[in-house]
């Protein structure tokens, strides 16, 4: 892994909320705060379960450019990664993100219509500490 995924991972691990952003239908960037994302595969591939009746899937249907962030506002740091968002709806998505509790949210359980995942899948990403900032692009040849 490089040094700059290993910091957004590191960076992952420390937070709680995370920030991701769709382009609405009038190609406007629209960010909104997510719970952090209970799964992900390095930094290249990051899973959210969230509401399906919102603007956000809309968007993400409509358009799958998005972006994920990630900060510490204590110790000024942060990790932008840009790439695409999918919405996925087949239970075995469901069920990979599926928590007990998560009922209170969705009383159909897997199977109910308002459960969905985004998988994003990172292309590139931008992280700032120590001052400084550095682009680098998401490592997929592992």
């Amino acid at each position: 892994m490089k040094p700059q995924e290993q910091f957004v991972a590191e960076l992952f691990e420390g937070q709680n909320l995370s920030f991701i952003g769709s382009v609405d239908g009038d190609g406007f960037p629209q960010i909104r705060a997510m719970l952090r994302p209970r799964k992900r595969e390095g930094v290249k591939i990051i899973y959210f379960s969230t509401n399906t009746p919102t603007n956000k899937i809309r968007h993400f249907r409509e358009n799958p450019k998005a972006c994920v962030y990630f900060c510490d506002p204590r110790g000024f740091r942060g990790a932008l990664l840009t790439g695409t968002m999918e919405v996925l709806e087949t239970p075995e998505f469901k069920e990979l993100l599926w928590h007990e509790g998560d009922e209170l949210y969705y009383p159909g359980g897997i199977t109910d219509p308002n459960y969905c995942v985004l998988r994003f899948t990172a292309q590139k990403g931008r992280i700032y500490g120590n001052l400084q900032s550095e682009d680098f692009t998401v490592d997929y040849g592992e």
